[in-house]
């Protein structure tokens, strides 16, 4: 079906125009089964932007525009047929009194349907004419080689799904739902919004349903079960009004809410859904709208419309027997309980009327039209005032006015080097690129409740193209308090799987569900992840680790034995308390220096031994703090120098001890001449040079440094001495081991000497000790991590020094200052000889570096036992 208006044909060149006047509720599309408001508005914008160019002395002048109307029904056939007609001139209706023939067809506007579009294009492809849809919005029409007719001032779905993406993006909406129609404007959108959501949104679809075609209950109930049972609270739509209309039925009929609904340029303005029935069901609605606009002029054009200027266009008639609910043909028969019509007079007055027909406040799709139509304008018109040697054609000809071809208005509109660019009333820059699409410029919009209970559409944002990068620009405002109408607490709602890992955690996949479906793993002990929602952590540096909270790296605890910690100031004391005790034995022995007990056995060597074991307890101060280079190499060169000092003493002591009383015997008497006090000092230094020349090479060739250990504690850094070689550090212990272990076995063969001032009992119990504490450290040292090591080590030395100074000195000190009545030679002597003896022999055994030894010899009355008593003679 067609309906024509007047055509003026004076040096005519003839856009033609496609339009989808009804829109239908039926599952069978019927032609005039309800009459659009909308688009019958979109139709007359048409008619007002020829109208306007006619009128613009400086746009095609000497040319005036006629054009055609068709209805397509919504139906592919009819539109295709109509497309036909056009094409062919064949039918009646492109004729007019006023003409001679058929014009030519120089350009179509429409079809505002995808499949459609491409139906028609493809066969206008091939006569190269051209097309400009206003509302075909399919991305699949974009390819040029298969569509190099078609051209469009309506963004492709491309840039659509793209703006969807940054709305759900905006509000982390991960885990959507999507329905689409089912035809190629819902399955190419489709398909691009499943992209979409996993590259530029990480997240998922929950469900993908498809609209039915034929609107069968069945399927939209299983849809809105779908929608129900999910889990998603976001709903995304790609459909147009026709497929949408059963399944908003159902949402309400089924009480549906909870569910942020996303609606595409297809229906986020459409007055059908804008109704008080489904505010509580569709409040709080987003969707993208096509570009709004002003056309100055249209409102005054459109109220000037009469039946009686447009006798012959059923369509006008229809129109306004929709708009004023009478009727032209006043013999028409009323069906049974059917209110009778009244006739309508042709005087009504539009502008008592408010209907989507003279609404012109939200202008889209009708803009649209209005830039389709000054598309073809403006083409033809470059065409038609092309200057010769400067046109687009081989040889840089220009077209010939008498006999312009479509192809050449289709060259000037879409070749790459020939851009269409002009500028709207408006103010909007219009421009095509290479693949026939206008620069993509959306509005945001937002559904909101109006007083009387129904819905207003508010824009709350926009989306905007700029070259052939698109920079999204979304300026919602307010929108947290405007989303969720269906909610008692206005704030925004949550649609996802699961929630955003935090900062220290990870994502996991659960196993067979989405990738937007996961658990959050806390990072493990030196790993962190500082961002949300990461799927891996990251490993802090060598000196660094994770921070409690696991999401950021901080530097590791420095450990290393303190002066400052618990364990670090005990054993300084310990070690200043020994230093301190053996500085007033030494202090003690060194008042009493005459008196027989301390001369015994040689005060040299004693005095030597209390000194070694001071240097023994100060060494340990080179254990505690933290390490340094000068540190590490002499804490072990003193420690091993003043234990063979201290041992080579008491091992001289016990030897000259064991010569003595050797020497008591007969034919002993040349045993002494080995152990002067020459011989003494010399032993000690040769053994104690030994363990010099063992520090030096160990220094020489494996110096200890200082070493930054993390192989004890991952989360620490143990600063620690590095012994350099563990042959030289065993070196120097097993040189201390075997010295003590010879004093030891001296000591014990000589522990039944007489008991009175014996030392050699003292010094075998102070060697047990030594050696217990010494085989106990290596096995202790070697298990224990970190600074305990050192602890060990240091309470080792500790342990080994107070036996070595309580078993050798602490029963002298107690006769020098408990007993000093036993510190006597008339005391000592009158203990030795016992009521049992039987003869006290006293002789001189000779004279030993100016000092002159004797020996008492008791016998036993049984005989059986020698007991020997040294004492020095003063």
């Amino acid at each position: 079906m067609y309906i024509t208006d007047t055509v003026l044909c004076e040096n005519l060149r003839h856009p033609r125009h496609i339009f989808k006047i009804y829109l239908f509720v039926l599952y069978v599309f019927i032609c005039g089964e309800k009459f659009d408001m909308a688009s019958f508005q979109q139709a007359q914008t048409m008619a007002f932007a020829i109208d306007e160019i006619n009128r613009n002395p400086k746009l095609l002048p000497n040319i005036t525009l006629g054009y055609h109307m068709y209805d397509n029904c919504v139906k592919l056939a009819v539109a295709f047929r109509a497309a036909m007609a056009l094409l062919s001139g064949t039918d009646e209706a492109t004729s007019s009194v006023d003409c001679t023939g058929s014009p030519p067809v120089i350009g179509i506007v429409g079809d505002p349907g995808s499949t459609h579009s491409i139906a028609i294009s493809s066969v206008l492809g091939l006569f190269r004419v051209p097309m400009v849809s206003y509302f075909a919005t399919c991305s699949c029409l974009s390819h040029r080689r298969q569509y190099p007719s078609f051209f469009r001032t309506i963004p492709s779905d491309a840039f659509q799904v793209h703006a969807i993406t940054q709305i759900l993006k905006r509000f982390s909406w991960t885990w959507v739902g999507l329905v689409y129609s089912d035809d190629d404007y819902g399955i190419h959108a489709a398909h691009a919004f499943h992209q979409d959501v996993q590259v530029q949104l990480s997240g998922c679809v929950a469900y993908s349903e498809m609209l039915p075609r034929d609107n069968n209950r069945k399927d939209v109930r299983r849809i809105v079960e779908a929608i129900k049972a999910s889990t998603a609270r976001v709903v995304v739509v790609i459909s147009t009004e026709a497929y949408l209309l059963p399944l908003m039925d159902e949402v309400a009929l089924r009480n549906v809410t909870g569910r942020q609904w996303i609606a595409s340029e297809a229906w986020a303005t459409s007055p059908v859904f804008l109704t008080r029935r489904l505010l509580p069901y569709l409040g709080g609605t987003l969707g993208i709208a096509i570009r709004r606009g002003e056309i100055q002029g249209l409102r005054d054009f459109l109220l000037r419309l009469q039946p009686d200027s447009h006798p012959k266009n059923n369509m006008v008639q229809n129109f306004w027997e929709e708009m004023f609910g009478c009727t032209f043909d006043s013999g028409s028969i009323q069906a049974d309980g059917e209110e009778e019509k009244k006739v309508c007079t042709g005087e009504e007055k539009l502008r008592n009327t408010d209907t989507a027909y003279t609404d012109i406040s939200e202008l889209r799709a009708s803009y649209n039209v209005y830039k389709a139509v000054y598309a073809l304008a403006h083409a033809l018109h470059d065409l038609t005032t092309c200057k010769e040697g400067k046109g687009p054609f081989n040889g840089h000809i220009c077209a010939s006015l008498g006999n312009i071809q479509p192809w050449q208005v289709r060259l000037y509109q879409g070749s790459p080097k020939i851009l269409l660019n002009f500028t709207t009333g408006f103010g909007d820059h219009v421009s095509f690129d290479k693949d026939g699409n206008a620069l993509a410029i959306y509005d945001v919009m937002n559904w909101q409740p109006n007083p009387d209970g129904s819905i207003k559409v508010h824009t709350v944002g926009m989306v905007d193209e700029a070259s052939q990068t698109i920079k999204i620009t979304v300026a919602i405002l307010c929108l947290t308090n405007l989303v969720t109408y269906f909610s008692p607490i206005l704030q925004v709602p949550r649609s996802v799987c699961s929630e955003s890992c935090p900062p220290g955690t990870r994502r996991a996949r659960r196993k067979g569900l989405p990738i937007c479906c996961f658990d959050c793993l806390p990072c493990t002990d030196g790993e962190i992840s500082n961002v949300t929602d990461s799927t891996e952590c990251t490993a802090c540096p060598e000196e660094f680790w994770s921070s409690p909270e696991k999401d950021r790296c901080v530097p590791k605890e420095v450990e290393f034995l303190s002066y400052e910690e618990p364990l670090g100031i005990s054993l300084t004391t310990a070690s200043l308390f020994g230093s301190c005790f053996c500085a007033g034995v030494l202090g003690i022995f060194a008042r009493h220096r005459h008196t027989p007990v301390v001369r015994a056995n040689n005060s040299e060597l004693s005095f030597l031994l209390l000194l070694s074991l001071k240097l023994c307890f100060m060494c340990v101060l080179l254990f505690i703090g933290q390490p340094q280079l000068w540190t590490c190499q002499l804490r072990h060169v003193a420690f091993g120098i003043s234990f063979v000092l201290s041992v080579s003493s008491i091992l001289v002591k016990t030897m000259v001890v064991v010569a003595v009383f050797k020497s008591s015997r007969p034919g002993g008497q040349s045993a002494m001449k080995w152990f002067g006090v020459a011989q003494q000092r010399g032993t000690v230094l040769v053994l104690t040079a030994f363990q010099v020349a063992i520090c030096a090479a160990w220094l020489a060739t494996a110096s200890p440094t200082p070493y930054k250990n993390t192989r004890y504690v991952s989360s620490k850094i143990v600063y620690e001495c590095a012994v350099g070689s563990v042959l030289w550090f065993a070196t120097l212990l097993g040189y201390i081991g075997l010295l003590a272990a010879v004093s030891f076995l001296l000591a014990f063969l000589a522990r039944n000497l007489p008991d009175n001032f014996n030392e050699a009992k003292f010094i075998t119990f102070s060697m047990l000790i030594f050696c217990a504490v010494w085989i106990t450290f290596v096995p202790a040292y070697i298990s224990s991590p970190g600074k305990y090591s050192v602890a060990v080590e240091v309470f080792a030395i500790l342990a080994s020094s107070f036996g070595l100074l309580v078993a050798i000195f602490a029963p002298k000190c107690y006769i020098i200052l408990l007993h000093p009545e036993r510190n006597t030679k008339q005391a000592i002597m009158g203990n030795i000889v016992s009521s049992s003896c039987k003869k006290i022999c006293s002789f001189r055994i000779g004279l030993f570096s100016s000092k002159t030894y004797y020996i008492l010899r008791e016998i036993n009355i049984n005989g059986i036992n020698d007991n020997y008593f040294l004492i020095l003679n003063t």
